[in-house]
């Protein structure tokens, strides 16, 4: 527990953090891999080069600082924070390590402005932030579906967009791991674990990947989306699995992760519609939600709103239109941004009824640019969903 002049200390602090805390924690990412080249196979390189990582971190800390008070108010980002940590194999000894650069990385940026006494009470913050999420991580490893990064044999790979791909993969017969008793929830992720050669990469790379459906009778299938854009080069991740991994290929996964998934209370009701709304590759967990909406209630009226640059980029058509076919009331919309313009606030009025439950995944701009529309409209904030392909705190604000 801690004193209550720690908390004061470390309340009074909010204000500078907002202030530097991104350039706290760029420095923080940057002493600690450098001194720790091991930590390289698993942070995101490519997420702290756009600034993702660092963004999150930043906000993960501000507002662990504001509600220092009790933290359980933020039990919910822990969770969000801690899936992703169990899924890259994030283990309570790393915290240290955190916790060491961290505080090194605020004396550095602050300077003389971080004195002592701030020193020692975010020492101690730390190590109580450190606690609830080794806590909460713990059960997340001991409900996991298996242990630790496990070997799979790719069975199919079918191009279901231009830019991108859907996975099959099945476990090596000595993995332990009987696919007839898999557990897997609409929404969740798997975390694929490579170790792509390109400008002679020395060290693996980790990557979370949606899960296109619920059913393993054919094996896990996930989708990767091929990173690339007129000034920006190939993911490393994804360039790798899209040219260099085919059927018969090996792949090392560890568990089903996440906690994006449909409000159980409202599958098997009609009053209060569903909404999938989806942009780019986002469709692929959305398509396993529509599975289960299906499978589960085909009545309850859905809305179905998918935004892609062309034609082109709209994935799994044939299997979206097909799920739709089973249910009475549907309503769907494909939007194009290249003719079409993108969603904004008017297309979200007049296509999603107010009292809808909303699930929406797409990049964080997508995101970000969703919630924002809603917050306008007044939507209800328990009744929007959301899962971003990239650092989730980084869409707070």
């Amino acid at each position: 527990m801690l004193s209550a002049e720690t908390r004061t200390i470390v309340k009074a602090t909010v204000p500078v953090l907002e202030q530097y805390g991104t350039t706290i924690t760029k420095t923080f990412y940057n002493n600690m891999l450098s001194e720790h080249k091991e930590l390289l196979n698993i942070f995101n390189k490519i997420n702290q080069k756009k600034g993702a990582q660092p963004t999150a971190l930043a906000t993960t800390v501000i507002a662990a600082a504001k509600n220092i008070d009790d933290l359980s108010v933020l039990i919910a980002h822990v969770n969000q924070i801690g899936h992703k940590h169990r899924a890259l194999q994030i283990k309570p000894e790393h915290y240290p390590i955190v916790g060491h650069h961290l505080l090194g990385a605020i004396k550095e940026v602050l300077g003389d402005a971080a004195t002592p006494e701030i020193l020692q009470a975010w020492a101690e913050a730390y190590e109580e932030i450190a606690n609830v999420f080794i806590t909460v991580e713990k059960k997340m490893y001991d409900e996991a579906a298996w242990d630790g990064w496990k070997p799979f044999t790719v069975v199919k790979k079918e191009k279901v967009a231009s830019d991108i791909y859907e996975f099959t993969v099945k476990p090596e017969a000595d993995s332990g791991i009987d696919l007839k008793q898999l557990p897997i929830t609409a929404g969740q992720y798997i975390t694929v674990n490579t170790h792509p050669t390109r400008e002679n990469n020395q060290y693996d790379a980790l990557r979370h990947y949606s899960l296109c459906s619920v059913s393993t009778n054919d094996g896990i299938r996930f989708a990767v989306k091929l990173e690339s854009s007129e000034n920006n080069p190939m993911g490393l991740v994804s360039e790798f699995l899209h040219k260099d991994v085919n059927v018969g290929d090996k792949l090392k996964l560890s568990a089903p992760a996440g906690d994006f998934a449909l409000n159980e209370k409202l599958i098997e009701q009609n009053e209060i519609p569903i909404v999938l709304l989806a942009s780019g590759v986002g469709v692929t967990p959305l398509l396993a939600m529509l599975e289960t909406q299906v499978q589960r209630n085909p009545n309850r009226p859905i809305y179905w709103i998918q935004a892609s640059h062309d034609v082109s980029t709209q994935a799994f058509v044939p299997q979206v239109d097909e799920l739709l076919g089973k249910c009475p009331s549907v309503t769907k919309h494909i939007v194009h941004s290249k003719v079409n313009g993108r969603i904004d606030d008017n297309f979200l009025k007049a296509n999603i009824p107010n009292h809808a439950d909303v699930y929406i995944c797409g990049s964080l701009e997508f995101m970000q640019a969703m919630i924002d529309h809603l917050k306008v409209l007044e939507h209800k904030a328990d009744m929007i969903h959301y899962e971003p392909f990239g650092p989730k705190m980084a869409t707070l604000r």
